[in-house]
């Protein structure tokens, strides 16, 4: 499937021409990521400039790709809160009836559906899933609510992960190297009630000690992340390029904290304590399986490449895990043309897949990880570089059908995301 590689090694890739002016080294000195200090961001948007690769596709296609649809848009969004309303009708009903063993277990079953929320909170943001603009924002905020997802830091950071994939310089989204960590501890937090975890190396308030303490921070003005955390630096950093998103953002934090608030209250109040595992805390539990199918899509790979075959990583999963993920286990797909929305990735993929690396399978994908990782343990720089097809020639097919490059101003765009700050390349 691919091949090691250290850092500014080009294995099997074609495509990397026009390599953009890099602003910072290309590694530290002890070879591993550099880890800073990094320019400004607004310097970084002026002068950092990647040359994407995208798949030639079927003359059309992408824009049929594209179209946005209120139905499908239902089915999904509308689709997974009602599961969650479901799973969480079901552990209310054990409680009433004292049924411990069940409600432990419906309760397990309701984290699994509710801490998958994420996903719906970054396609959302978008602004992908729904045609209708006020859909789409009604349930983004339904969704970041519940889950203490706060979307506005996250639009900023979110636009940079997107525009500058993996060039430290203007993505630290995921900062690396990431550890496919499979520590004892942490695996009894995600199989249970993920309760002391912390903020890190990936964009995320931790667990639910954390989750709450940085939610009442950035509520009173602070910055969502702890000083020592590798996150910290890459808030600061989104926050003084873009103040206007920061200051809406701590006012969606003021909102989060006072739903929970009045749920905990009304909750203690009326006796109907089962709400307060049920609605502030589901994002907390059965963590697992958000864990293991997230981690997979940049972990290991490359980074400061300009090929998202390279840098994400896709995998196939079920059907029940796909509408769980919102699709987002095609995530070259999603990456190399961020405007298709979550229900069309798949048809995106089979367009595309002769121009694409075989995507794995989630078990492979961890093997890859893990092994991937323990080489970094003993050479920092190793990056694992994922071989690719060669390149598709651009023309008439024998089937008639015409194989065109991609325009960089469609294939570039990433949906609704950007705040107004971002919406142009330059500034």
């Amino acid at each position: 499937m691919g091949k090691g590689a250290g850092r500014g090694g080009d294995g099997d890739m074609k495509a990397q021409t026009h390599a953009p002016r890099r602003l910072v080294p290309e590694c530290a000195e002890n070879g591993g990521p550099y880890q800073g200090p990094f320019p400004p961001l607004k310097e970084v948007r002026e002068n950092l400039q990647v040359n994407w690769y995208r798949c030639p596709m079927r003359r059309g296609a992408l824009g049929e790709l594209m179209k946005r649809s209120d139905t499908q848009g239902l089915l999904q969004a509308g689709g997974h809160l009602a599961l969650w309303l479901f799973t969480a009708s079901l552990v209310y009903c054990c409680w009433l009836r004292g049924m411990v063993f069940a409600g432990v277990a419906s309760m397990w079953l309701h984290g699994i559906v509710g801490s998958t929320f994420v996903y719906g909170c970054h396609e959302l943001g978008h602004g992908t899933v729904f045609k209708t603009k006020a859909l789409n924002t009604a349930f983004l905020n339904i969704f970041s609510v519940l889950f203490w997802w706060e979307p506005f830091d996250y639009a900023a950071s979110h636009t940079y992960h997107h525009r500058y994939s993996q060039y430290p310089e203007g993505d630290r989204e995921n900062l690396f190297p990431l550890e496919p960590s499979l520590d004892p501890w942490l695996m009894l937090e995600l199989f249970t009630c993920n309760v002391t975890s912390g903020c890190g190396r990936v964009f995320g308030k931790g667990g639910l000690v954390s989750t709450v303490k940085l939610t009442v921070k950035a509520a009173l003005g602070g910055v969502a992340s702890e000083p020592d955390a590798e996150q910290y630096e890459w808030l600061n950093a989104v926050h003084a390029d873009q103040p206007e998103e920061f200051r809406k953002s701590k006012q969606f934090s003021r909102v989060i904290v006072l739903f929970h608030a009045i749920v905990f209250a009304a909750s203690i109040a009326s006796g109907q304590w089962i709400f307060i595992p049920i609605v502030n805390f589901h994002a907390f539990v059965a963590n697992w399986y958000s864990y293991f199918v997230g981690n997979t899509q940049h972990c290991g790979l490359r980074s400061s490449v300009n090929d998202f075959r390279k840098n994400t990583r896709s995998i196939t999963l079920d059907p029940i895990s796909e509408f769980l993920f919102w699709r987002m286990n095609w995530h070259i797909e999603h990456h190399m043309f961020a405007a298709v929305p979550c229900y069309n990735l798949k048809a995106l993929h089979r367009e595309v897949a002769s121009d694409m690396p075989a995507p794995r399978s989630l078990v492979g994908a961890w093997k890859e990880m893990r092994l991937t990782w323990h080489k970094q343990k003993e050479d920092p720089a190793f990056e694992f570089d994922t071989a690719v097809p060669k390149p598709v020639e651009v023309g008439v097919r024998a089937s008639g059908e015409a194989l065109e490059t991609v325009s960089d101003e469609i294939g570039s765009s990433i949906g609704d995301l950007a705040p107004e700050g971002l919406t142009q390349r330059r500034k």
